[in-house]
């Protein structure tokens, strides 16, 4: 199993960014997806997650309003679409991938970069 993130980089404030996750090697329409991020010197912070249809979508509350989670399962890939973004959102994200019963699978990160 792996999963592949891309898209991140370098913005100024009020820019947008959307990332993307690949997912390979397991049945993704199966998986509840979710994004985390870890800013420099932080914890691992819960960003948002969607469910397996993409009926449901859940953010933490300083990203609502301007972050927006999809998936494609014709694809295998689940994206995090993030406008509005400020310095703060700087951090690495990362997706992860849950079906119950099956062991939690991770990226490697992407950064973002929110800087003037």
């Amino acid at each position: 199993v792996q999963l592949v993130e891309s898209g991140g980089g370098s913005v100024q404030p009020g820019g947008s960014l959307r990332l993307s996750c690949a997912a390979y090697g397991l049945t993704f329409s199966d998986f509840r997806m979710s994004w985390y991020r870890r800013a420099l010197g932080n914890e691992r912070e819960w960003v948002a997650t969607i469910s397996t249809q993409g009926g449901t979508t859940d953010y933490v509350d300083s990203v609502k309003g301007r972050f927006t989670i999809s998936r494609d399962n014709a694809k295998n890939t689940v994206y995090l679409q993030m406008n509005s973004l400020k310095p703060e959102d700087t951090a690495v994200y990362y997706c992860k991938a849950v079906q119950y019963g099956r062991p939690v699978y991770w990226g490697e990160g992407t950064q973002v970069t929110v800087s003037s």
